[in-house]
C-alpha cells in the first residue's frame, strides 16, 4: 500500500512538473515579444519596458525564468494579473467558491441521474432500455452551451421557474437556486455518459455465472442486484465517474460564461481574451493538479469498493 501510494505520488509530481513547464512555455511559444502581451498594445517608455522585463525576468534564459516562476508557485505566488491588477492567487481564491458549488451541484446530478438511468436501462430491457439509450444518446451529443440556451429559453424565459443569467443571490439556498440551470447544463452530457457506462457494467455482471446461481438458489431479485450485480459493477462506474468530476471542472468555462457565473471558468475565458498569461498559467496548472489528484483518489477508492482488485491492478479473484 505504502509503496503503491509513493509511486503514485511520485508520478503525480512528475506530471505536474512536465505540465507546469509546458504551461509556462506557452507564453514564449506565442509569436511576438512577451512584453507586448503584458502591455496589451499600450505605448510604453523604454524605462517601463525595461522594468517589465526585470519584473518578469524576461532577460534570463528560459530554464532560469521557469525555475523562478516555479519557486514562486510553490510558495503560493502565481504572479500578478495584468487585467485585474491584483495577485493571481487572491483572484482565484475569490472566484473558487462559485465554481466549487457549481461543480459539486453538477457532480451530484451526474451521479444520481447517470447511475439511476443506467440501472433502469439494465434491469428493464425493452421500452425503458430503448428510451434511456435514446435519451443518453441525445444528452452525450449535446454541447453544454446548447443545453444552456435550451434550459434558459424553456425554464427561465417561457416558464419563469428559474432565474436567467446574472443576478446576485444571497445565502446558500438562493445560490443553489440560481445555480440549478447552470448545474443541469453542465451535468447533462456527463450524466448521459455515466448512464451508458453504468448500463454496460450492470449488463456485464447480470450475465455472470454467480448471479445465475444466486437466482437459482431463490435469492430475492433485489438482493441479487444489490449484493452481486451493483456492488461488482461499482468499480468501472466509480473510475469513469471520478474522471468526469475532473472534466466538470474543466467544462465550467463555457457554462459559467453562458450564465454569467463569477467563477474560475469565466475568469479563464476573460484571461484568455485579455491575454492575461499569469492567470491562464495558474488556472491551467491548478486544473491539471485537480485532475491528477481526483484520479489518484479514484485509484485508491476502487480496491476498497471492489476487494477483488488489488492496488497493483491485479485481480485477486
Amino acid at each position: 500500500m505504502t509503496r503503491y501510494l509513493m509511486s503514485r505520488l511520485l508520478g503525480l509530481v512528475a506530471v505536474l512538473l512536465v505540465t507546469s513547464f509546458i504551461v509556462f512555455g506557452t507564453v514564449h511559444l506565442a509569436p511576438g515579444d512577451p512584453v507586448s502581451f503584458l502591455l496589451h498594445g499600450r505605448p510604453a517608455t523604454p524605462e517601463a519596458v525595461a522594468a517589465l522585463r526585470t519584473q518578469y525576468h524576461l532577460d534570463d534564459p528560459l530554464p532560469v525564468q521557469y525555475a523562478k516562476w516555479l519557486g514562486g508557485v510553490l510558495q503560493g505566488d502565481f504572479g500578478r494579473s495584468t487585467q485585474f491588477h491584483q495577485d493571481v492567487g487572491s483572484l482565484i481564491v475569490s472566484r473558487l467558491p462559485g465554481t466549487a458549488l457549481l461543480v459539486g451541484y453538477s457532480a451530484l446530478l451526474v451521479a444520481v441521474l447517470g447511475v439511476a438511468g443506467g440501472i433502469m436501462a439494465a434491469l428493464r430491457p425493452g421500452a425503458v432500455d430503448r428510451t434511456v439509450l435514446l435519451g443518453t444518446g441525445v444528452a452525450t451529443a449535446t454541447p453544454s452551451f446548447v443545453s444552456a440556451i435550451a434550459l434558459v429559453s424553456l425554464f427561465s424565459v417561457q416558464l419563469g421557474w428559474f432565474p436567467g443569467p446574472g443576478g446576485t443571490p444571497e445565502g446558500i439556498g438562493d445560490r443553489l437556486y440560481h445555480l440549478t440551470l447552470p448545474a443541469f447544463a453542465l451535468a447533462i452530457t456527463f450524466a448521459g455518459l455515466l448512464a451508458r457506462v453504468t448500463r454496460s457494467a450492470m449488463l456485464d455482471e447480470l450475465g455472470r455465472e454467480h448471479v445465475e446461481v444466486a437466482r437459482a438458489r431463490g435469492v430475492a431479485g433485489g438482493a441479487v442486484v444489490r449484493r452481486h450485480v451493483l456492488r461488482n459493477a461499482l468499480g468501472p462506474i466509480v473510475t469513469v465517474g471520478g474522471t468526469m468530476v475532473a472534466g466538470l471542472l474543466i467544462s465550467t468555462s463555457i457554462v459559467e460564461t453562458a450564465f454569467n457565473v463569477s467563477g474560475i471558468g469565466s475568469l479563464l475565458v476573460q484571461a484568455v481574451t485579455a491575454k492575461d498569461f499569469a492567470v491562464v498559467q495558474a488556472i491551467t496548472l491548478l486544473s491539471v493538479a485537480a485532475f491528477v489528484i481526483v484520479n489518484l483518489i479514484v485509484d485508491l477508492l476502487v480496491p476498497v469498493i471492489d476487494p477483488r482488485l488489488s492496488l497493483d491492478g491485479e485481480a485477486s479473484r
